[in-house]
């Protein structure tokens, strides 16, 4: 069996901390929710192609560094249709009185349940969770990513993403928990949008909204 070699990149960008992922395989590079900085986080791979960013919702803080890293790498951008014209409006002030770097693009394709994006020996299958925002997904990885997963806001170590906001649904983020607790293994490392990891086992054992 060929050595793993895949390596997980983490950058902290915007004020609230945002968690922006690189995801290398094979010389490919995937980043997921680019906040900010977006020209910083493409100069700091360098040594990777980066051949999609994606986003797992269109929340400004996840895609306000779409469009510089874009500018600077020509790679896809990708994001749920229903989150699109979201994400189009990241450098205006938000209703919690926020703006972001730029709006994001137009995306180059839209993601859907069951999608699978490829990069390098990595596969991530499309889960759409939505709740926090309509058009939420959560990344859910196989091939040499398997045992990973991007879960945006949809959920915290002990929480899930908030619902008060334009478009949340708090009966569906519910209801994209409960499918998140009976689809993705327990040994499966959930990174989250702000904060630290996760694991699913850890969630299933102490989250009191997947209980």
């Amino acid at each position: 069996m060929a050595e793993k070699t895949d390596e997980l990149r983490c950058f902290q960008v915007t004020p609230l901390a945002t968690n922006c992922y690189a995801y290398v395989s094979a010389g490919e590079c995937l980043v997921v929710d680019p906040g900010g900085s977006g020209a910083e986080v493409a100069a700091r791979l360098g040594d990777a192609r980066v051949t999609l960013v994606a986003a797992t919702h269109g929340h400004g803080d996840h895609v306000g560094g779409v469009a510089a890293l874009v500018r600077a790498t020509g790679a896809p951008f990708a994001i749920h249709a229903a989150d699109a014209a979201l994400a189009a409006r990241a450098g205006q002030m938000s209703e919690v009185g926020r703006a972001y770097d730029e709006d994001a693009p137009a995306p180059d394709r839209t993601l859907a349940e069951g999608d699978v994006l490829r990069v390098g020996t990595a596969t991530f299958t499309v889960m759409e969770t939505p709740g926090h925002t309509p058009g939420g997904v959560v990344l859910v990885g196989g091939g040499t990513a398997a045992g990973v997963a991007f879960v945006g806001d949809t959920l915290f170590p002990g929480s899930h993403g908030r619902t008060d906001l334009a478009g949340g649904d708090e009966a569906a983020i519910m209801r994209s928990l409960a499918r998140m607790a009976a689809e993705i293994v327990p040994e499966t490392t959930l990174l989250c949008g702000h904060g630290p990891a996760t694991t699913m086992a850890r969630e299933l054992a102490t989250n009191p909204f997947l209980q």
